[in-house]
């Protein structure tokens, strides 16, 4: 099984559904490491344009990945070790190429409904069952972009609970959709 995840900060609307790069949020670094590493994935990108953000990312896995966070806390290091902050999504698909020797199968998560969407199962069962790379791309803001979605592979259905709010944090939607994916049953 070969998964990984990307958190996208670019392409993503904002709330008046402009195209827009969100800003970098070092909690989301922490805490889908940490899923990342609890359920197997084999690597954690973090898509981020904006050059002061993507140095920030870059300073603080720095410090857990090599310096003194890995001495201070090795359980955090041991999930941070996982990830990469890159400017493109380009950069996401070309990396995994490179180690897996196929281009990723791309899968999107998104608070919407689409005709097309496949079930955390039938995912779940892809994965397993074919001996392909898949990212699972998760957005920031208001979500992956029509254009973005619509190039990918597959797109995930929405979590949904039983009432009509669904604006979940990527960190909380991240760790329900790869327990839904990769825990086990």
């Amino acid at each position: 099984m070969s998964v990984y995840v990307s958190l996208l900060h670019y392409p993503v609307y904002n709330k008046e559904r402009r195209v827009v790069t969100t800003s970098l949020t070092t909690l989301d670094i922490h805490d889908i490491a940490r899923s990342s590493r609890t359920y197997g994935i084999k690597g954690y990108y973090i898509v981020q344009p904006i050059e002061n953000h993507l140095w920030l990312a870059n300073k603080l896995l720095s410090f857990w990945q090599g310096g003194h966070g890995r001495e201070y806390n090795p359980k955090r290091w041991e999930a941070l070790k996982l990830v990469k902050a890159v400017p493109y999504f380009e950069n996401v698909v070309s990396d995994i190429e490179k180690i897996e020797g196929k281009k990723p199968k791309v899968v999107v998560t998104t608070a919407k409904k689409y005709e097309n969407a496949v079930s955390f199962g039938q995912m779940r069962e892809l994965i397993n069952k074919e001996d392909s790379p898949y990212v699972i791309c998760f957005g920031t803001g208001w979500g992956l972009t029509e254009d973005f979605v619509k190039r990918a592979d597959y797109i995930l259905e929405p979590i949904c609970g039983p009432t009509d709010y669904n604006h979940l944090s990527v960190r909380s939607a991240a760790s329900i959709i790869l327990d839904r994916l990769l825990g086990l049953r």
